[in-house]
């Protein structure tokens, strides 16, 4: 285990892409060690139990690639390969600068996982890539860097990332540069936003009648200390720039996704989480499948061909039930369906062509039979008639969700670090039988 002073350099004053209530659950765990009324720094070493766990020393570097050198030596693949198809997994908390390739105490590597990204790629026989992914997320540092590797990647050879069963924060920040992301019923992607949490022991210190005295150098070289209540000024340029943060992780989002989910209406989820078919209604996801059978069809497709998507940004070519999104905001009451969404302009609807004015009122009859599944009642035929926008509709749509989404966090504990995945474990019995 690493030193408390390194778990709190990783937790407090610094921004991260992790669901809040993991974070939650986090500190009702941790947290008495890491803030209570005994503090003690031993330094910034990993422990020695950490250090001894690899048989070979690694450097997590930017430059280098001593993660998948040190793999080579041990005279192994950096990653499980089933039926030609590299599975790369991305399970529990997500940080920097890891020096290991695989989960280590419950944490996966951006560095272990760029050296298996890169290895799937270098070798010939293996023909896409598998994200097989169950994490609530975690740090931003190294996140996007990574995502922008696997949006590069997918231009060499086809990426599917099959969720089993969360894809939140940093993890759907980089689930969402596969080409497709299929997720089960019960699956839940999205949390688009950025979290940093702040610890005063100010009150604790008094209590015990200790004083500490920061003597600095620069206004604001001790913003934020843990020392005494966190001042609004500090609060202000923090939230600034988890703004800031969240924007481009909107971006990053979107570069991934493309037109099945843009900067603006990423940025519309408020940090919200979808389950199942509530997820591809919003565009955050492209399937509701079971995994395993997912994988299969994968593995079984043609070299460098990829499961086509559909048209819309639904991404299905039939109607399916939804799954109301797990938490979202909501600042007023859902009003009906149709009724704050305006009508184009007569000289828009008059500029269609037929074969268009067709095919948006066919959509507009597809998002109400969704809505209808998701429990919105929405008069197909008068939204046509007014010529109201299927986007406008499906935003009207995922708002009522919204409002009568359910706000409890998620819960879950992530698998043991020696466990092997269920997908990869399935996807091996059935390639045996198979033979």
């Amino acid at each position: 285990m690493m030193h408390h002073t390194q778990i709190a350099q990783r937790v407090f004053n610094t921004p991260l892409m992790v669901d809040p209530a993991k974070a939650l659950a986090f500190l009702t765990g941790l947290g008495p060690r890491i803030t209570g009324r005994k503090i003690t720094v031993e330094g910034m070493a990993v422990a020695p139990a950490d250090e001894a766990s690899a048989p070979l020393p690694a450097r997590a570097s930017l430059f280098g690639d001593d993660l998948t050198n040190r793999q080579a030596r041990n005279g192994g693949q950096p990653l499980a390969v089933v039926d030609g198809i590299a599975v790369i997994e991305i399970a529990g908390t997500l940080v920097h600068r890891g020096a290991w390739i695989g989960q280590s105490s419950g944490l996966t590597s951006y560095e272990g996982i760029a050296a298996q990204l890169q290895a799937a790629l270098a070798d010939p026989a293996i023909r896409g890539i598998a994200l097989d992914i169950d994490s609530f997320g975690g740090e931003v540092a190294g996140a996007f860097d990574l995502a922008d590797r696997i949006r590069a990647a997918r231009t060499q050879k086809p990426i599917h990332a099959f969720v089993a069963d969360h894809a939140l924060s940093a993890a759907y920040a980089l689930a969402s540069q596969a080409d497709r992301i299929i997720l089960p019923r019960t699956g839940a992607v999205g949390s688009i936003g950025v979290v940093a949490m702040h610890s005063d022991m100010s009150g604790a210190l008094d209590q015990k009648g200790i004083a500490v005295t920061l003597i600095h150098a620069g206004a604001r070289k001790v913003d934020a200390n843990p020392y005494q209540p966190l001042p609004e000024a500090v609060r202000a340029r923090i939230t600034g720039e988890l703004e800031d943060l969240r924007q481009l992780f909107a971006e990053t989002v979107a570069d991934g996704r493309g037109n099945r989910l843009d900067t603006q209406r990423a940025l519309s989820t408020e940090a919200a989480v979808f389950r199942g078919e509530a997820a591809v209604f919003a565009g955050l996801a492209d399937e509701v499948a079971d995994p395993v059978t997912a994988f299969r069809a994968f593995a079984a497709a043609p070299r460098g061909t990829s499961t086509p998507k559909g048209k819309s940004l639904m991404m299905t070519t039939a109607p399916e039930d939804h799954a109301q999104p797990l938490a979202a905001p909501a600042t007023t009451p859902p009003e009906p369906a149709t009724s704050s969404v305006v009508a184009p302009p007569q000289a828009e609807a008059e500029a269609l062509s037929p074969e268009a004015i067709r095919a948006e009122a066919a959509e507009v009859a597809q998002v109400c039979a969704q809505a209808a599944r998701l429990g919105v009642t929405i008069d197909a035929a008068d939204a046509v008639a007014r010529g109201v926008k299927p986007e406008a509709l499906r935003a009207k749509v995922l708002a009522d969700l919204a409002a009568r989404g359910d706000a409890a966090g998620i819960i879950a504990t992530a698998p043991a670090a020696t466990r092997e995945s269920p997908i990869v474990a399935a996807a091996k019995k059935s390639a045996a039988a198979s033979r």
